[in-house]
């Protein structure tokens, strides 16, 4: 957006205060505003934030990093392309930051900034990538010092449409009002759990247009009296929230869906098993970036429709790899895959990042998915010495089996770069560590809180 008229459209909407929101290595998202009447400056100069900020952890201790410590100075600058006005907060607006170096080059410790070096390695082989999520999210009440669901509704129910039609669609028209287009919602399992997607975009605006909607959620849930959380296992009697990555490879153009082959099993082109293999193989790792707070192995368990073995199907929805079904009349738009394990404690940009680097190293090895990794049935209901001899391993247990396989991989690690991946690992161990001392009861409202 050409900044005179960025500048001209926040005057006539009445902005006073410009948001610059980030979301950090512990998957907070945080920010730094700025008025009005600086804003032209702040749009090339940035505002200061210390170094110390990425060692920083969800529960706000800092992790110990070298060279991120009290002394030193990066900038956050905003994206002009992603200014909005915000419908939820009177006179403020809001642009998603990358974190630059005092002399104004990408830091090596920015997620978003590790976002875009990826969907560049996809250009340079010909491909453009396409995401959409699937974010779940409960609505609750207080109740004393805790939180109660909204209602008991079943899953999909029409008494569960109607128990949050307020709140749903006010939040519909705030996400409408930011240019947010909008997919489809329904109640889920859990008591009080909502989804409601957004249509799938670039890589990178999907990313942005995810940060942007867990704010308009969570704002919008406050003015309604309820809190909104993303915790991936809010409640431990009931279903756990996902945010299932959905992406799918195009040539350049974005015209050319190239994951569709109608004579492919299943549809999806060798390409497409390519990158499947990529993602499989470097799966123990991937989870530290798409389910990495403490929180999500809670979710991550047996028959929860959340995935907990690293196995890949047909519309196997108990697979960490769905190979998702065509729309008839629809087809070549429409095969992609879908990553089950993935939450939204991840940061959006590490989370899409990571899958691409490990889908676009299974295709730069011409990778195929082992054969008895293809799971047609809930993988728990194979016998364990089956799964065994098919390779259908479990996931990882916990986040610091996660962080450990992360470290191992040197993919992963090396496509992070060095600041990034030594920032990111030991943010994580350190909220593992933390929660290691802390009573689970006190671990459910914590994540609670936080996401």
């Amino acid at each position: 957006m050409d900044e005179q008229v960025l500048l001209s459209r926040a005057r006539d909407s009445d902005v006073r205060l410009v948001r610059f929101l980030y979301c950090d290595n512990g998957g907070i998202i945080r920010g730094k505003a700025t008025h009005l009447s600086v804003l032209a400056d702040r749009l090339v100069s940035g505002i200061g934030l210390t170094v110390a900020m990425q060692a920083m952890t969800s529960v706000d201790r800092l992790a110990s990093v070298q060279g991120l410590g009290p002394v030193g100075e990066i900038r956050l600058v905003p994206d002009p392309e992603t200014f909005v006005v915000l419908p939820y907060a009177p006179h403020c607006a809001a642009m998603l930051v990358d974190m630059h170096t005092l002399d104004g080059e990408p830091w090596g410790a920015c997620p978003r900034s590790f976002l875009k070096r990826m969907i560049v390695r996809a250009r340079e082989l010909g491909f453009s990538a396409r995401v959409g999520f699937d974010p779940e999210w409960s609505l609750a009440v207080p109740d004393g010092n805790s939180w109660m669901p909204i209602d008991r509704s079943l899953c999909f129910s029409g008494l569960g449409m109607t128990s949050a039609e307020e709140v749903i669609d006010a939040i519909v028209g705030a996400l409408e009002g930011q240019g947010l287009a909008i997919s489809q919602y329904y109640p889920e399992l859990g008591h009080g759990q909502q989804e409601l997607s957004l249509h799938h975009a670039d890589a990178l605006h999907a990313a942005d247009h995810h940060i942007l909607y867990r704010e308009t959620i969570r704002a919008v849930a406050r003015q309604h009296g309820l809190v909104a959380s993303f915790a991936p296992k809010p409640w431990p009697d009931q279903a756990g929230n996902g945010c299932h990555v959905h992406l799918s490879l195009w040539d350049e153009s974005g015209t050319h869906n190239l994951f569709y082959d109608p004579a492919g099993r299943y549809q999806l082109s060798a390409l497409g098993y390519q990158f499947l293999a990529g993602v499989l193989e470097h799966l123990p790792g991937l989870l530290a970036l798409t389910c990495p707070s403490v929180n999500s192995y809670r979710r991550l368990q047996p028959q929860m429709w959340s995935s907990a073995f690293t196995c890949y199907g047909p519309d196997n929805r108990e697979a960490s790899v769905r190979i998702v079904s065509p729309y008839r009349g629809h087809e070549a738009a429409t095969v992609h895959l879908e990553l089950k394990p993935a939450d939204n404690s991840a940061n959006p940009y590490l989370a899409v990042g990571g899958v691409l680097a490990a889908g676009l190293d299974g295709i730069r090895r011409a990778l195929t998915p082992p054969e008895g990794q293809l799971a047609l049935v809930d993988p728990a209901t194979i016998p364990e010495t089956e799964r065994a001899a098919r390779g259908i391993r479990p996931l990882p247990a916990t986040l610091g089996q996660a962080a450990d396989a992360l470290e191992r991989d040197p993919v992963l690690i090396e496509a992070l770069g060095p600041l990034l991946a030594s920032a990111y690992l030991a943010v994580r161990r350190a909220e593992a560590a933390y929660f290691a001392d802390v009573d689970p009861a006190r671990e459910y409202q914590e994540h609670f809180e936080k996401y």
